[in-house]
């Protein structure tokens, strides 16, 4: 007989209870995951698909009713059954607070396990139907491909931000495509029309930064000669996308966060604050939690950013994107170096799934492109560098002692001569009693 669809999560630190509603469940066809402990629960949870977690109440150490709060927060879609031995009025109360759809008490026959299992996934799919459908279909959004969880996490919040001017920090390892973001949000929403300016930060000397942000004046310093607008004044109106944002000097890091506050800029060499009215959208692969406790990054700042945050995902954890990225690169290499529109095959993709992409998308782009350059025809394994490839690793070499060299030595020579230690010492020249001594 078939598996339910339904997979199955239960909690107890009694483990005669645990095996029990295993043989429970799996008798009505549900797939079951065990844990021992919350702590064992969380990580369950985290790593596969559960649609019922199943808990006792009192647990050691942390309690049942902490996972049901902590899974009502982190899962809410997860329906909540409750098993316990203590039953209470105060216990009722806080487990129906705390999200969860029944509540059992032990001990229970199969029958009432299954009553209860099967109303709180009714609940469950209910509260589902009533929560319109999410488009899982979709590969693309703006310059961007995926069709991952990961990926549509990030464009849930895009499509939540793209039509207000709240400022937004994008966060992610270099080359997973943060300017793609800050690009998608400005270019899908109202504002599209607006200016958009990226700016590194990490690429503008630290003593030019502050005045092509905000600006200067005529003789603010050698070599202004005239008025000039910075990047606030170019993007009114729009997004003005700051990149590193921590590569920031504190003394601009002052001024960022005066402009964020007070909606006006001041060029430099200036004593007249000018208003704005842009969009700053943030990006950054250094952890700025790190750099505030450094004293490198202003924490006032940080919380001035982070009004929405946005974690881009490395390559590594949305690989079932790899051949959609794969068949884009291919199509922009393959129109740009001319009749190069090529095929790769299984082989070769899998491989590409494989690896670990320390680069991110940055990285696969430069392989594909690569590739499409030194292929004769289909893109195949031999047309990929050699570090993609499978390596064995073989075990450091490790050196034996002199006296354990010895040793060894020793017992070869004694199996040689079938373990005639006479013999044996003739051949070392050594005595019967060095010999003896020498295999202790």
């Amino acid at each position: 007989m078939e598996l339910e669809k339904e997979n199955i999560l239960i909690v107890d630190d009694d483990i005669h209870i645990l095996e029990l509603l295993q043989r429970h469940l799996q008798a009505l066809n549900y797939h079951v995951y065990k844990a021992v402990s919350v702590k064992q629960a969380l990580y369950v949870l985290h790593d596969s698909t559960i649609d019922l977690l199943i808990t006792d109440i009192q647990m050691p150490e942390i309690d049942g009713l902490q996972l049901l709060k902590y899974t009502a927060e982190h899962y809410p879609h997860i329906p909540k059954l409750v098993i316990t031995g203590y039953p209470s009025v105060d216990d009722a109360m806080s487990v129906i607070k705390s999200g969860a759809t029944d509540y059992l008490t032990k001990p229970f026959t199969k029958e009432e396990l299954k009553q209860a299992v099967n109303r709180s996934l009714e609940t469950a799919k209910k509260t589902q139907q009533q929560k319109p459908k999410k488009k899982l279909t979709a590969t693309g959004y703006g310059q961007m491909i995926g069709q991952s969880v990961a990926f549509e996490k990030v464009t849930q919040i895009i499509e939540r931000v793209k039509d207000n001017k709240a400022t937004v920090l994008i966060e992610g390892e270099s080359g997973t495509g943060k300017e793609l973001v800050a690009r998608a949000i400005h270019f899908s929403g109202k504002f599209a029309k607006q200016p958009f300016i990226a700016v590194n930060c990490g690429a503008i000397p630290e003593n030019l930064l502050e005045s092509e942000l905000f600006g200067y004046t005529k003789g603010a310093f050698t070599g202004a000669n005239e008025n000039k607008n910075g990047f606030f004044q170019a993007a009114n109106n729009g997004t003005l996308f700051l990149d590193e944002i921590g590569n920031a000097s504190t003394a601009v890091q002052a001024k960022l966060l005066r402009a964020l506050q007070e909606k006006e800029i001041t060029k430099v060499g200036s004593q007249k604050a000018e208003k704005v009215d842009l969009r700053i959208i943030a990006a950054t692969n250094n952890n700025l939690q790190e750099d505030i406790a450094n004293k490198t990054f202003r924490e006032d700042l940080y919380y001035r950013l982070t009004v929405v945050q946005i974690n881009v995902p490395p390559l590594r954890e949305r690989k079932s994107d790899i051949p959609l990225l794969v068949e884009q690169f291919l199509k922009k290499y393959g129109v740009e170096y001319k009749d190069r529109l090529l095929q790769i095959t299984d082989d070769a993709l899998k491989m590409l799934q494989r690896y670990h992409w320390q680069g991110n998308i940055r990285e696969l782009e430069n392989v594909i492109q690569r590739a499409v350059i030194m292929s004769d025809g289909k893109i195949d394994i031999k047309d990929f560098p050699d570090y993609l490839k499978y390596k064995i690793e073989f075990p450091d070499a490790s050196f034996s002692s002199l006296q354990q060299m010895e040793k060894e030595y020793i017992l070869k020579v004694l199996a040689a001569t079938n373990n005639n230690k006479t013999k044996a010492a003739e051949i070392l020249q050594i005595d019967r009693k060095t010999l003896r001594q020498k295999l202790k």
